[in-house]
């Protein structure tokens, strides 16, 4: 027994000594935590005002809105050719304010910039695209020019820009989460038109789920260098048409779990995955309800929900759960969204739309939704 107790104290010692003398680059790899911000806690958490797209807003609301005290953060989004309408000629004062905004107020800042659809007209000349109409969002129903998410000029063209992007608000301690883009149509989700006939016109177009997997897999490669100190968000993962344009709901679902994986793989502890339809009630138009996948992985990864849109009015409230009853609307659909998973977790944050952050009915509801993420 003494011999024994002798070689295996031995055996300890060279293992203690060849962790002690292991490259310090090796120890780094499995101890360093890269953080999302620049600064202090960098998990985004709590409520965020969203600051929809639009050349003409209203700065005194979004700063209203912005410092509603229940905030932790807001969602900035903004279509790429409202920022650089001429090639190598950005215009940052929007985001400049907003960004110095969010820093004056201590809120957190998740960045959502739009290419797709809203890619400016000089990024489309020489790529591959075609007409559809936009199926969701302010714009349904209007016939424009779509990149094809796989070509290589557009994406080349988009990654510019990310890079610039980077250089420029990167470093700002507010800044936490940017929304992966650039294979994408009307927002940063992973979206494609999807009616029967817009479905064939992609097909003939030369989609395959490879080619835009692929896309989707360089995109993320970009944001992770050009993002260092940044969450990157992958927003509704999905892979909206399966090979041959086939219908089948497993498959939807092992693609939806295989696309996470592989971001994972990528991005590790900076991985966010996101929701954007969070409604408790029922629209005339149902897209697939996501909110059990996301919720799923919480605890795992980071996770969040953004409102399908605003509770005020008729039709918005029956939308998010309560029909004529908005504030009791927002409130069912916070309480679905916060939801405990089956590991006891929720998500780590909810985005709310800017006109029921700045809605008086509405401070109850945000008050009680805030202290949902206390611990």
């Amino acid at each position: 027994m003494c011999v024994s107790r002798l070689r295996w104290s031995i055996a300890l010692f060279f293992v203690a000594c060849l962790l002690t003398w292991a490259p310090s680059s090796a120890r780094a790899q499995t101890t360093e935590t890269i953080p999302c911000a620049a600064t202090g806690d960098g998990t985004p958490k709590g409520l965020a005002v969203v600051l929809p797209t639009g050349r003409r807003r209203d700065q005194s609301l979004d700063l209203q809105a912005l410092n509603n005290p229940h905030m932790s953060g807001v969602e900035v989004q903004v279509n790429w050719r409202d920022v650089e309408p001429v090639e190598g000629r950005p215009n940052w004062s929007q985001l400049d304010s907003l960004f110095g905004a969010a820093e004056a107020a201590k809120r957190w800042v998740q960045l959502g910039v739009f290419p797709g659809f809203f890619s400016p007209a000089w990024a489309l000349e020489g790529v591959q695209s075609d007409a559809f109409a936009i199926q969701y969002g302010p714009d349904h129903g209007t016939i424009a020019r779509l990149p094809m998410p796989w070509d290589r000029v557009y994406l080349a063209r988009w990654f510019t820009f990310v890079r610039q992007l980077a250089q420029r608000y990167g470093g700002s301690p507010a800044f936490r989460m940017i929304q992966a883009a650039g294979p994408t149509s009307v927002s940063s989700e992973m979206t494609l038109p999807s009616s029967r006939p817009a479905v064939q016109k992609l097909l003939g177009d030369g989609y395959t789920p490879a080619k835009y997997l692929a896309a989707w897999d360089q995109t993320l490669r970009v944001f992770a260098d050009a993002f260092p100190k940044q969450c990157v968000l992958l927003s509704g993962p999905s892979l909206p048409i399966l090979a041959q344009g086939r219908v089948d709901r497993a498959e939807h679902q092992r693609a939806r779990e295989e696309i996470v994986d592989r971001a994972m793989r990528t991005l590790g502890d900076r991985l966010a995955i996101q929701s954007s339809d969070l409604h408790a009630g029922h629209a005339r138009v149902e897209a697939p309800d996501y909110t059990d996948f996301i919720n799923g992985y919480s605890g795992r990864v980071i996770t969040g929900f953004e409102m399908r849109g605003g509770s005020t009015g008729p039709g918005p409230s029956e939308i998010m759960g309560a029909a004529g009853n908005p504030p009791l609307a927002l409130r069912r659909s916070i309480d679905k969204g916060m939801a405990p998973n089956a590991a006891g977790r929720h998500v780590d944050y909810l985005e709310i739309y800017e006109g029921d952050v700045l809605s008086p009915d509405m401070q109850p509801v945000l008050q009680y939704a805030e202290s949902l993420f206390q611990p």
